[in-house]
């Protein structure tokens, strides 16, 4: 009977390891304590999608610097592919890739972390894991083969739960652009009789804005 796989839960403790990197050994979570970190797999150095990923990802390394998250590769290749994966990006792409990126050519990582596919050979598939400075899971992606990612809704994602975590708000659709109430968040909804009277008298008093007392909204 093969063992199970399975993706760690939304909420739980990242699980916890230690890796070879591009910029030596690294230990997740316990590296990047006080600090957002996404982990990323690919299926393999030197393949096309793959590259345009990493460029792309660099592209907006100092935007997700800002935010105080790091970016973390990983592939099931060895250390000297990435080496040289990353010089070649360098040299005829004419971007220096500045994230470490995991070898685990023993393939142990992906498989605890459920990133090999069945029905896809030995390569990791697309996953994207965001851990929040307290080392928990709070989004998992999980991208096919031949679907490469956006890097834009990876950057949204990390901004609008340090939002949301900082004012206790939800975030709508498409934030910042949500077609009903633009670049506002969503006030937590009621959930008794007196809450929501009080949200239509907060609304009335101009502290938030309500279509009705359950999707209420507000500037942060």
């Amino acid at each position: 009977m093969s063992e199970e796989i399975r993706f760690p839960l939304l909420g739980e403790k990242f699980p916890s390891f230690e890796a070879q990197t591009t910029h030596g050994k690294i230990r997740i979570p316990d590296d990047f304590k006080g600090k957002w970190f996404i982990l990323f797999s690919h299926p393999a150095d030197f393949t096309p999608v793959c590259t345009t990923e990493f460029f792309a990802f660099q592209k907006r390394y100092d935007q997700f610097k800002e935010l105080n998250c790091e970016l973390i590769g990983l592939s099931i290749d060895q250390v000297f592919s990435h080496i040289k994966w990353v010089e070649w990006i360098k040299e005829n792409l004419g971007e220096e890739i500045k994230f470490p990126i995991i070898a685990d050519d023993m393939g142990s990582i992906a498989k605890m972390l459920g990133m090999i596919h069945p029905g896809k050979g030995t390569n990791t598939v697309r996953a994207v894991f965001v851990v929040d400075p307290e080392g928990i899971l709070r989004v998992v992606l999980y991208y096919p083969q031949e679907l490469g990612r956006n890097m834009d809704e990876i950057l949204r994602i990390v901004k609008a739960l340090q939002v949301s975590d900082k004012n206790g708000v939800a975030m709508p659709a498409n934030w910042p652009n949500n077609e009903i109430i633009g670049d506002k968040v969503i006030v937590p909804p009621a959930s008794d009789e007196e809450t929501a009277k009080q949200r239509l008298e907060d609304a009335k008093a101009g502290k938030i804005e309500c279509k009705d007392w359950w999707l209420c909204y507000k500037k942060v």
